[in-house]
């Protein structure tokens, strides 16, 4: 993936939280290795709220430090160069392209801000360490990660990784907010299955990410030029091995003692995460994306 370099990057739409401290704190409830990787997979990509004093309590990371993103992120030139500046360029292709989605339909799309922390942050959903994994808060419409993360999904996971693997991560994550503006995951509980609501509400948001995907060397920065300016079939290949590697399935089995519950099941199979971003990618069309209204979820 390579970004356009005389393209202008908006960085208003993060906030760089980690130059402040927070101390690493366990998963509450004396998880065990398996317990706190199932955690950490239902977390992780939801848009279901963390519960409120869920996690033991950390340092409150609430200054705002990005004056060294402001600094070094400046165009696409800069995203091609350094890891920070490509995320926010990521970011702020998906915003375009939902914002362009949203116009269309006549609505508007509000933009919101993603939070990049290291260790432990908090939010208005509640405390979180870096153990949950990249996730979206509904009670303040933001996404939260810490970087790091990308580096778990090649040395723990096994993922190729990649830039386009980071950017499949961020899309989905903003896949939740579009639900959360749509009033989509008010619609779902919390019950866990193989065609339950949290299973079609993550593919749902895989769906989203592929959709992006698909236009994302179309859509505008400020000046009027497409942040990206190619995507390869490698791009694509290291995407769907990622989807892959975050299946309830392979997560089951490859890390969590080797047996498949599907009735644990609360982010789909390794299969139909690979089909839901494909249909995205496919056909481009977010309407395409409704996973509540088909039996056959792949």
């Amino acid at each position: 993936m390579q970004f356009n370099e005389g393209a202008e990057l908006d960085l208003s739409q993060v906030s760089d939280q980690r130059g402040v401290g927070g101390r690493v704190a366990g998963v509450g409830g004396g998880l065990g290795v398996v317990g706190l990787i199932i955690y950490f997979l239902f977390q992780q990509f939801t848009g279901i709220q963390l519960p409120a004093g869920g996690l033991e309590g950390l340092g409150n990371n609430t200054q705002v430090e990005s004056g060294q993103l402001l600094e070094k992120c400046r165009t696409g030139a800069d995203a091609n160069r350094d890891s920070d500046c490509r995320v926010v360029a990521t970011i702020n292709s998906i915003q375009g392209f939902w914002t362009d989605q949203f116009a269309r339909s006549g609505n508007t799309y509000q933009v919101t801000k993603t939070n990049f922390f290291r260790n432990s942050v908090n939010t208005r959903c509640g405390n979180a360490t870096s153990a949950v994994g990249p996730f979206y808060c509904p009670a303040d419409s933001q996404v939260y990660i810490d970087l790091d993360f990308f580096n778990e999904l090649r040395t723990k996971f096994g993922a190729t990784g990649g830039p386009f693997v980071e950017a499949y991560v961020l899309a989905h994550e903003y896949g939740h907010h579009v639900q959360n503006l749509l009033g989509t995951s008010d619609r779902v509980g919390r019950e866990t299955g193989p065609t339950s609501g949290s299973v079609r509400l993550e593919l749902q948001a895989d769906c989203y990410a592929g959709a992006w995907a698909k236009a994302a060397t179309t859509v505008p920065s400020a000046n009027g030029q497409p942040l990206i300016s190619n995507i390869t079939q490698e791009d694509i290949d290291a995407a769907l091995d990622a989807a892959a590697r975050i299946g309830d399935d392979f997560i089951q089995s490859e890390l969590g003692g080797g047996r498949v519950d599907t009735t644990k099941f609360s982010h789909g199979s390794s299969q139909q995460r690979q089909k839901w971003f494909t249909t995205g990618l496919q056909t481009g069309d977010p309407a395409r994306c409704n996973t509540f209204d088909t039996n056959n979820l792949g």
